[in-house]
């Protein structure tokens, strides 16, 4: 039985608690939130957690295993190396730190003490991505060309974090996932309206071959969009994550260049054939990396979004950043 400890009891901290008091093997034992009123619900829903208002309490307790940290970014690296350091393995809320530095002392310090962190990249665990990875790796959708990316709405406005610390995460992760490439450079330009912090931001991710990536994230869209299209050479996907039902399409849509003999031209064929909806998985993906969180603990094995990963994504953000304030200068990553 792993015991959970977890921190923080706001937007997201309910459905953690929930999820992993739903996983076979784990329990839940203590929520700590510096709001008194939060710890009112806890105790009313859960009568037996113990409740208390000092994160040091969980980090030290007996009572844990592992401490989930949903909190802001900014508190992700003293909440962690504290609770490594107390031989916790940790569950950190995306993303995983506010910098690369901070990424990677907390990867070493959980290597030196046998430790596991798991990265709260939850999208990873969505029937959609899962099977969008299937015909990835299946070559069903042959080399890929391009991913493009939406995710934009009006608010929830961040106070401590810009549009893309907060929206990309999300779509840096699964594009991580899914190719076989890994970025070599991001271009990212911003805007403000509101306060410091950019509200409106492009970024373009480049790779050492010729796939590009491209994301827009947007607190200011009288709209809420999260749509993803994939580009192969043989297949294309769809993905329309704000519908309940054909989530994704497959398109047999593409092109086939020739090139003539003798002449110096290129002849552009278009294919255009079927598309299908195929059926995906509806398991609440929380739920799965709570799971794979679990599991990974309990057989010494690294989990799927693991520190690792989650510092992959951190390094593309942190260079998205270099890039806005410089007006999109291209940054390696």
């Amino acid at each position: 039985m792993v015991r959970i400890g977890v921190i923080g009891y706001g937007y997201w901290g309910p459905n953690i608690v929930r999820n992993f008091s739903a996983c076979d093997n784990a329990k839940v034992t203590m929520v700590c939130d510096a709001r008194r009123e939060s710890l009112d619900k806890v105790r009313k829903s859960y009568p037996s957690i113990i409740t208390t208002v000092d994160p040091a309490e969980i980090a030290a307790s007996p009572e844990c295993d592992c401490v989930a940290i949903v909190t802001p970014v900014s508190t992700h690296f003293e909440l962690a190396r504290r609770a490594l350091e107390n031989g916790k393995h940790v569950f950190v809320e995306k993303p995983f730190t506010a910098t690369v530095a901070d990424a990677t002392a907390l990867i070493e310090l959980a290597e030196k003490k046998h430790l596991t962190i798991t990265v709260d990249h939850t999208f990873l665990f969505t029937g959609a991505v899962r099977k969008i990875k299937e015909l990835i790796d299946a070559g069903s959708l042959g080399k890929i060309l391009y991913f493009d990316s939406t995710r934009v709405n009006l608010g929830l406005f961040q106070h401590d974090v810009n549009v893309i610390w907060d929206l990309a995460p999300h779509d840096f992760s699964i594009m991580l996932h899914l190719l076989h490439e890994r970025p070599t450079a991001v271009s990212a330009c911003g805007s403000s309206h509101f306060g410091a912090m950019a509200d409106i931001a492009y970024v373009t991710v480049h790779f050492a071959g010729n796939c590009i990536a491209h994301f827009s994230v947007n607190w200011l869209s009288p709209v809420k969009i999260r749509t993803m299209i994939i580009g192969g050479e043989k297949k294309m996907v769809y993905w329309n994550d704000t519908i309940a039902d054909d989530k994704l399409k497959i398109y047999d849509k593409g092109v086939e260049v020739k090139e003539r003999e003798g002449i110096y031209k290129l002849l552009v064929e278009y294919r255009a054939g079927d598309m299908w909806a195929p059926k995906i998985e509806q398991k609440e993906a929380l739920s799965l990396i709570c799971a794979d969180t679990i599991d990974s603990i309990m057989s010494n094995r690294q989990p799927l979004s693991n520190g690792v990963f989650g510092l992959e994504v951190v390094r593309i953000l942190e260079a998205c950043e270099r890039s806005v304030k410089d007006r999109g200068r291209i940054v390696e990553v």
